[in-house]
């Protein structure tokens, strides 16, 4: 497993802060593409969701709702992408990406081929959508 001290995920916020609690943090990724892409992310150094106890996945499976619910409420997406992968960085996190049908590699994941151009359109208002996203976001977070 990676050391603390060599994971990104412990040095770094890994975004834009948009809150923190003692046990996790939401950023903003900063994806010109995807600016309606967050991350929840345990705070601890765990690569996995059974590592932790059933009280605190269910705090950070509540922590990915109330990012899904603000991304939903806000920038209106034509689905929402859900992931925690980790190969990359064993730290435990969950990305949460708004998708649109016109963004730049849908129906794909953000990750594969890019199928288009994205809507200037669509980029513009999702990030007039930032602070409202934001604000969403804490106030739909759990309180610890």
């Amino acid at each position: 497993m990676m050391a603390p001290s060599d994971c990104a995920l412990c040095r770094e916020d890994g975004g834009a802060l948009v809150a923190r609690t003692a046990q996790l943090r939401v950023v903003r990724v900063q994806d010109p593409d995807y600016p309606a892409f967050v991350r929840v992310i345990w705070n601890a150094h765990v690569p996995e969701m059974s590592d932790l106890p059933a009280s605190d996945r269910a705090r950070l499976l509540a922590a990915v709702h109330a990012a899904e619910t603000a991304l939903r409420q806000t920038m209106a997406p034509d689905k929402i992408n859900l992931a925690s992968l980790g190969n990359q960085t064993p730290h435990l996190h969950w990305h949460v990406i708004a998708r649109f049908a016109d963004d730049a590699h849908f129906p794909q994941p953000i990750w594969a081929q890019r199928q288009r151009e994205p809507s200037a359109a669509r980029l513009a208002h999702c990030r007039r959508q930032l602070a409202a996203l934001s604000a969403r976001i804490v106030e739909l977070l759990p309180a610890d």
